[in-house]
C-alpha cells in the first residue's frame, strides 16, 4: 500500500461553492554552499580513483569488466582510468575545484588527458600550473 501526504486548501469559488485544491509546495532551495554543480572533471577523477581501487582490491577483474558493467566502450574506460595517472597533488586540486555556478566548466577532460599523458609528475605540475593561471585570469 502506498500513502501520499499532501496539504490541501479549501478555496471559495463563485456563489459560495468551495473547491478542494492541492496547496502549492514551498520551493526547494539549496544552501549557498551547495549552489552550482560539481565540475565534470572532478566527478571523472573520483570515478577513476574508485575504479582503480576496485581493480586493486580484486572486486573487479580488469578495465574490460568495468567497461561492461558501466556500459561504456573500452576506449572510453581507458580515457577515464588514465585520469588516475595524474599526480596526486593535481588529483586533489581537481577534486576540490569550486562548483560551477553557470556556463561551461573552466577545466575540461581534454585538458586533463594531455596532462595525464605526461609520465613525469613535475612536468604534469608545470602543465597544470599553466591551466590554473589561465583559469584565474
Amino acid at each position: 500500500m502506498i500513502s501520499v501526504k499532501r496539504k490541501l486548501e479549501i478555496r471559495s469559488a463563485a456563489h459560495g461553492a468551495r473547491t478542494l485544491a492541492i496547496a502549492p509546495e514551498a520551493p526547494v532551495t539549496r544552501p549557498l554552499a551547495l549552489a552550482g554543480r560539481v565540475p565534470r572533471v572532478a566527478r571523472l577523477v573520483a570515478l577513476a580513483v574508485r575504479f582503480e581501487r576496485q581493480i586493486r582490491s580484486g572486486a573487479v577483474r580488469d578495465q574490460s569488466e568495468l567497461a561492461r558493467r558501466c556500459r561504456v566502450t573500452q576506449p572510453r574506460m581507458t580515457q577515464i582510468m588514465n585520469l588516475a595517472l595524474l599526480a596526486p597533488a593535481i588529483q586533489e586540486q581537481v577534486l576540490s575545484l569550486p562548483r560551477v555556478q553557470e556556463g561551461r566548466d573552466p577545466v575540461t577532460e581534454r585538458m586533463l588527458r594531455r596532462i595525464a599523458g605526461e609520465p613525469c609528475w613535475q612536468r604534469q605540475a608545470d602543465m597544470w600550473q599553466r591551466i590554473s593561471v589561465a583559469m584565474h585570469q
